[in-house]
């Protein structure tokens, strides 16, 4: 076999990460030196690398994150946001995650909790865990709908089978009381499979009052705040600082 039919097979089997290292192989005379053990463990390393590199784009990609270039590494610790960088990067690792805890991130309008629940997700993704992102309020449409056309199953399956659901701005617009056991199922079934991620304008204190039926807002609160690490923000807002700036 040529080497070119060489470089063709491996792409024909799917392996395009081997493939480009074996014509880089090829083109490289010092390389030929090497021992075959060595050149194979190359091309190995390669082809998992670029697999883990496409795996983390179809992460991504599904997690649909309203920030998709947001980063733990661009977060900023001025004072007066209330962020403590060590709490900060022990989460970054996702040891919660793997635990199947809850992070909930609370502070006013503005304050960048959109952004920073992004930048947990984009981590996420990049460490390996299956991420989902939504707004509270598409989240309940989704719902309503879902359940008018009697595929609330399928949603139910969508959102748990992940490992870490995002929900953004949880509390905007009320919880309709129809909504709430639908809610529970879901956040019943991810306590179980997965981890959760919240961020409200509302301090989890107020929840309770978010829900119209008193013993849903218990089972829901006691799934969620229970087992959960608090990363309030306060400050500026961050739009108010980017207009200044400008």
């Amino acid at each position: 076999m040529t080497a070119t039919n060489t470089t063709q097979r491996l792409i024909e089997l799917g392996l395009r990460g081997m493939a480009t290292a074996y014509e880089r192989q090829r083109d490289q005379p010092a390389i030929q030196t090497q021992a075959f053990d060595v050149r194979l463990g190359d091309l190995l390393d390669v082809e998992a690398a670029e697999r883990d590199t496409r795996k983390i784009e179809r992460y991504l990609k599904a997690a649909k994150l309203r920030c998709s270039q947001a980063a733990l590494e661009d977060v900023e610790y001025r004072s007066d946001r209330g962020l403590d960088h060590s709490q900060v990067m022990a989460l970054a690792e996702g040891e919660w995650i793997r635990r199947k805890q809850n992070l909930i991130l609370t502070g006013a309008t503005g304050t960048g909790k959109s952004w920073l629940a992004c930048a947990f997700g984009n981590q996420a993704c990049r460490q390996g865990f299956t991420t989902y992102y939504c707004t509270s309020t598409r989240l309940f449409e989704d719902i309503a709908r879902s359940h008018a056309d009697g595929s609330l199953p399928k949603l139910r399956r969508q959102l748990i089978k992940t490992q870490l659901l995002i929900i953004d701005d949880l509390g905007i617009g009320g919880i309709e009381k129809h909504l709430g056991p639908v809610l529970l199922e879901i956040i019943d079934q991810q306590s179980m499979n997965g981890a959760l991620l919240l961020t409200s304008q509302f301090p989890t204190e107020k929840w309770y009052d978010l829900f119209g039926d008193p013993t849903i807002a218990d089972a829901i609160l006691d799934r969620i705040v229970h087992r959960a690490h608090m990363l309030p923000l306060s400050g500026e807002s961050m739009r108010k600082r980017k207009g200044k700036k400008l």
